[in-house]
């Protein structure tokens, strides 16, 4: 039987290249492609020397080829935090519309089944608490976070438009905030931005008055869920999260006895239309995937924090 093989677009960003670990170590040959508009090579450089990885330098919002055949695609290209799509938001709305529609009509070529990224953003600042699958979301389409939260909608639109019009074999994944190694020290969200800041002696920065929640999710349970939601047969929207919600204040109080530092937390002003409220309902990933998180906070933030100080004292700050 010859090896199976998986197209991962994103694959040297953060989530993306741990998928490209995930199944590699499953025995399928991996075809890695990024820009690198915001991946890195180092996340994925252990994976040259094998003979079951490739690589393709491309932007997905252009015409995508791949020769040979393919199994499955997940599509994980994208900014994916408010500091890169407000830098570039006219590329964050192609990578989902164009981007999508590629590798929807690659997959169609292929006769693959698709899998694609989408978000908790979807929900906006969510008006019910907590996030399921049949909330319709609260998104504002002109305000800054438009560009990523519209794009996501959109590529949840088109997927399904696919699914129901071609017959195409397509999974979505809401994804919500996850955390753990090979995450950008400045990629503006509040775990990075919070461990960098006490790691580097300087105080902790919360916006608003931090009690805005946030819900974390270590990322080798996010790729386990993934993992199950590709293999299973459900081809609706699935939260994948970790329900353990906790104010961005707290948070930031368990940084700081984490590190062992002493400095204090300052507050800033909230960002326009950021979300009061972020916990997932997972009743959908118990019941249909049998899936639901292990790494606890304190375990996965104490790995994290690792990886951060190495970073950081290596002087390999990530752009």
């Amino acid at each position: 039987m010859s090896t199976k093989r998986v197209l991962i677009t994103g694959a040297a960003g953060f989530l993306g290249s741990h998928l490209c670990d995930r199944f590699l170590d499953e025995g399928y040959e991996v075809i890695g492609m990024d820009n690198l508009l915001t991946g890195r090579l180092k996340n994925i450089e252990h994976l040259f020397p094998l003979k079951d990885f490739q690589f393709y330098h491309h932007d997905v919002s252009k015409f995508v080829h791949v020769p040979g055949s393919l199994d499955y695609i997940l599509h994980f290209a994208s900014p994916a935090s408010p500091i890169d799509y407000l830098k570039m938001p006219i590329q964050t709305m192609k990578v989902g519309s164009l981007g999508t529609h590629n590798l929807l009509g690659l997959a169609k070529a292929k006769n693959a089944r698709i899998l694609i990224a989408s978000t908790s953003e979807v929900y906006g600042d969510p008006t019910i608490h907590p996030q399921h699958e049949e909330y319709w979301g609260n998104v504002n389409p002109i305000g800054p976070r438009g560009v990523y939260d519209e794009a996501k909608r959109f590529q949840e639109a088109l997927t399904m438009a696919y699914h129901n019009f071609h017959g195409l074999e397509t999974r979505i994944v809401r994804i919500f905030n996850t955390y753990g190694p090979r995450m950008r020290l400045n990629d503006g969200r509040a775990l990075p931005t919070f461990l960098r800041q006490a790691i580097e002696g300087n105080d902790l920065t919360v916006f608003g008055d931090g009690s805005q929640t946030r819900s974390f999710c270590y990322v080798s349970d996010l790729v386990e869920g993934i993992y199950r939601l590709l293999m299973s047969d459900y081809h609706l929207p699935v939260n994948i999260g970790n329900p353990e919600e906790i104010t961005i204040r707290e948070f930031a109080e368990e940084i700081i006895a984490l590190t062992g530092c002493d400095q204090k937390v300052i507050y800033e002003p909230l960002p326009k239309d950021d979300p009061k409220k972020r916990q997932p309902d997972i009743t959908k990933a118990k019941n249909i995937l049998n899936w639901s998180p292990t790494i606890g906070r304190k375990e996965g933030l104490s790995t994290t924090y690792a990886y951060f100080k190495q970073e950081i004292e290596a002087g390999s700050l990530i752009h």
